[in-house]
């Protein structure tokens, strides 16, 4: 009874990161990892673990999750004909590298290092949404297929770090690349399983044999909550891709834009307060 007492808030907080996080996938084509490794890191800190291995397991985890929640988005986009066939091939093979890498290359990070990172790229990310420049930047090296495999490589590797599908980075960038807002979530839902698969290997890779990770863990992705939060995310994907397709390009952006800049300062925070 005391284990069941010292653990039920534990998992019910991973039922509700679960749910949300299925929601945000499917309304905004990434694959929830901005919900669940703040909320995962979270948790994991209330239980005593250590903050250095704290922010490497919740993003381990993350990217773990967001396979199944991204397989179920894509399908829910692709039915919907939001799925562009050809920027995918193009980006899969470098998207599927850069991950690997950054994966790899994440055990050689403090936790607060992936936290800035995280900030940063958030607030960097929300602030083209609303300003677009880098539609201006890119958009008229769209044609350029070296371009869209330097970028697949660079969001795969920035995606690894932050633990996220890689939406809030495919998205832009395919807008700005001439595609419209519905079929660059519809297509970055898709990259981001992709994503999602070399990095969860980079991460239990790199976390192998390290000391002090919590119970049931591969290197660092632990298995519990990859369960219960992939399970309900995986059935919630599908009612986000719903609503993605009920508000227009506008309303989408801004959502997407207030969404990540409430991320990055959530995540400054944990690195400000210690």
């Amino acid at each position: 009874m005391d284990l069941v007492a010292q653990y039920w808030p534990f998992v019910v907080g991973l039922m509700i990161t679960g749910v949300c996080s299925g929601v945000a996938a499917g309304l905004l084509g990434i694959g929830g990892g901005a919900i669940i490794v703040p909320a995962l890191a979270t948790a994991l800190s209330a239980m005593g673990y250590d903050s250095e291995l704290v922010q490497h397991v919740a993003v381990g985890t993350s990217l773990a999750i967001i396979i199944p929640t991204g397989v179920v988005s894509a399908r829910s986009h692709y039915k919907r004909g939001s799925l562009d066939s050809a920027a995918l091939k193009l980006w899969l093979p470098f998207i599927v590298a850069g991950t690997f890498i950054g994966g790899l290359m994440a055990g050689l990070f403090s936790g607060d290092v992936l936290r800035i990172v995280f900030a940063v790229m958030a607030f960097m990310i929300a602030g083209n949404i609303v300003f677009g420049f880098q539609t201006r930047l890119m958009g008229h090296l769209h044609g350029s297929a070296l371009t869209h495999r330097i970028s697949a490589s660079v969001v795969g590797f920035i995606s690894a770090l932050m633990g996220i599908g890689g939406g809030s980075l495919t998205v832009p960038t395919l807008v700005a690349f001439g595609a419209t807002m519905h079929t660059a979530v519809g297509t970055s839902a898709a990259i981001g399983v992709a994503i999602a698969v070399s990095g969860t290997l980079g991460f239990v890779i790199s976390g192998w044999g390290v000391a002090g990770l919590p119970p049931l863990s591969l290197g660092y992705v632990n298995l519990v909550a990859l369960l219960l939060v992939a399970v309900l995310a995986a059935l919630c994907a599908p009612l986000g891709a719903a609503l993605a397709h009920k508000l227009d390009q506008k309303t989408l952006k801004y959502v997407f834009a207030g969404f990540l800049v409430l991320v990055g300062l959530n995540m400054l925070w944990k690195v400000l307060a210690g």
